[in-house]
């Protein structure tokens, strides 16, 4: 089969290409996944589970992408929930090969059940960055209805996940992100938009939950806006500064099959939309990695035509 592999760390981007690989081998309780449409993360070339195994053996060439949509082709032994030609969606393990291939090995609970009128494409941009705003908004930072919460990067695929779920919560929203990125943010209801090139941070007062993507100098300033029995919520880095009486949370995602569930159903009715960005073949990811070369909005990787 074909897929994107990524030879060697230090060549970045350049280290991506189209290759035939094995078909993957389904071990216990995995299915493997006829990928129809795949994402991937930006940085995860940099990310060390690309490159060794979870005992920190060498595991390149490695397959990148860690979100799917497809259709269940084989189960492994043992593996119960699912059926040969089902529809699904969900994360691939960050250890092994990934989403950027015709075929893909998955744990099966770390995917979920996808209606029909859902369409592949749609589906792949959700797993990871739905599953971090959510997990991010109600595990984490506890999000209520009444609180309010100042997201920043809100235009972006997890930002503005978050800001429509937050808004259905009951938050009072404010959104950051650069000038051009105002009509976006206030597009998906934000209450407010915070310009980062022109506004100053402390104008937005004291805020019941920071939901950063961002980190950096940025991170370290909005500790100063939470305030006592708040939560500053980052998946950039560890928080540097910590708010007084406040908690202080870093997480990375985690698969989770009812979180992708109930993502699901409220794309299904309406109710959430991840912003799209270019569609792509699978030889033109290489080009889709590149920085200078990516546009506004998630990158979809077309691979198989169900759609």
């Amino acid at each position: 089969m074909q897929a994107i592999v990524a030879t060697e760390r230090a060549a970045g981007v350049g280290g991506l290409s189209l290759a035939d690989v094995p078909y993957p081998h389904a071990a216990e309780n995995d299915v493997i996944v006829r990928v129809h449409a795949a994402g991937f993360t930006p940085g995860e070339l940099d990310w060390p589970a690309t490159w060794t195994d979870r005992s920190g053996r060498d595991r390149s060439p490695s397959v990148p992408g860690h979100e799917v949509s497809g259709v269940v082709a084989e189960l492994g032994y043992g593996t119960t929930g699912l059926t040969v030609g089902q529809r699904v969606f969900g994360m691939t393990d960050r250890a092994r090969n990934g989403s950027l291939a015709e075929y893909v090995a998955v744990e099966a609970r770390n995917l979920a059940p996808l209606s029909a009128d859902i369409t592949h494409t749609v589906a792949a941009a959700l797993p990871i960055s739905g599953l971090t705003a959510w997990q991010g908004l109600f595990d984490h930072a506890r999000l209520v209805a009444g609180q309010t919460i100042l997201i920043h990067g809100a235009a972006g695929a997890v930002g503005s996940i978050a800001v429509q779920l937050a808004r259905e919560a009951g938050a009072r929203v404010i959104g950051s992100g650069r000038t051009e990125h105002r009509d976006t943010v206030l597009g998906l209801d934000a209450d407010e938009f915070l310009d980062l090139q022109q506004d100053q941070l402390h104008d937005v007062g004291h805020v019941d939950v920071v939901f950063d993507v961002i980190g950096g100098e940025l991170l370290d300033a909005s500790a100063a806006l939470v305030r006592p029995g708040g939560t500053l919520v980052s998946v950039a880095q560890p928080p540097r500064v910590r708010p007084e009486d406040a908690r202080t949370i870093f997480f990375v995602v985690e698969p989770d099959r009812s979180g992708l569930a109930v993502l699901e159903r409220r794309l299904r009715e309406g109710r959430l939309r991840p912003i799209l960005g270019a569609t792509c073949s699978l030889a033109e990811v290489p080009t889709a990695f590149d920085p200078a070369r990516r546009g506004r909005g998630k990158t979809i990787v077309a691979i198989a035509n169900a759609d």
